[in-house]
């Protein structure tokens, strides 16, 4: 039997007339639950899963699982704040140096927590 992971990022990347800036949000648990009726939608609908629980059961899992990872998202972010602010020079938030040290430092992060980060799309020359 395979297993499902699913990983969400809430931090995403903004071009700004001074560079970029990192730019995140929370997710409100309202959305949490609508996000976990839209997976379920999508595996009711699919032909290769068979239910060995009661769908709402598999739903409220979703929502925790949902819950969980952003969370620790979100103390790998303040991780990452916190080792670049600890740098001996100051780097200003939405520099490039500080965008490369966050992207890093993130990466890192993620991979200690065992989440696979995707490849960057653009990668500067």
């Amino acid at each position: 039997m395979s297993e499902l992971r699913f990983y969400i990022s809430i931090g995403g990347f903004e071009s700004t007339a001074k560079g970029r800036e990192i730019q995140s949000m929370r997710i409100s648990r309202e959305k949490i639950v609508r996000l976990s009726h839209s997976i379920m939608d999508v595996l009711v609908a699919s032909d290769d899963v068979e239910f060995i629980e009661d769908r709402d059961t598999i739903r409220q899992k979703i929502v925790t699982l949902l819950t969980d990872s952003l969370r620790e998202e979100e103390k790998a972010d303040a991780e990452v704040r916190k080792k670049i602010t600890s740098q001996k020079k100051e780097i200003l938030e939405g520099s490039e140096e500080w965008d490369v040290l966050y992207r890093k430092y993130y990466s890192e992060e993620m991979r200690r927590m065992g989440v696979q980060t995707a490849p960057e799309e653009h990668r500067r020359g």
